[in-house]
């Protein structure tokens, strides 16, 4: 069922509106790909794609984790205020990216997600 729903994924070609405009890529360009080589088992490839999606899903399990963990030691309200900080760990991970794929494309003229 998974690999039908990717097939016409495939096939549509949904296209980034950013990049087709600009040329530039987004922050957000290689998420589907990176997403679909992390669900196929691919961690390089699809960090090579796009590195937020392999950063997100890591901190979503440990939140899961915590949150597990804060439910059986009773806590009914476990503190994730101080956890903003992941946030913004994202947020540099996607900005730096985005840096370094535009920069390979523009200054040395390599498309990263071709």
């Amino acid at each position: 069922m998974l690999e039908q729903i990717w097939a016409l994924f495939e096939r549509a070609g949904i296209p980034c509106l950013f990049h087709l405009v600009t040329g530039a890529y987004c922050p957000g360009c290689g998420g589907t790909r990176a997403a679909k080589a992390l669900l196929d088992g691919q961690i390089a490839a699809s960090l090579r794609y796009n590195p937020v999606v392999c950063y997100g899903a890591l901190v979503l399990a440990g939140f899961a984790l915590f949150w597990l963990y804060a439910r059986f030691r009773h806590n009914k309200s476990p503190e994730l205020r101080r956890m903003e900080i992941f946030l913004y760990g994202g947020l540099l991970i996607a900005l730096v990216n985005c840096i370094y794929k535009n920069y390979m494309l523009f200054a040395r003229g390599v498309d990263l997600l071709s």
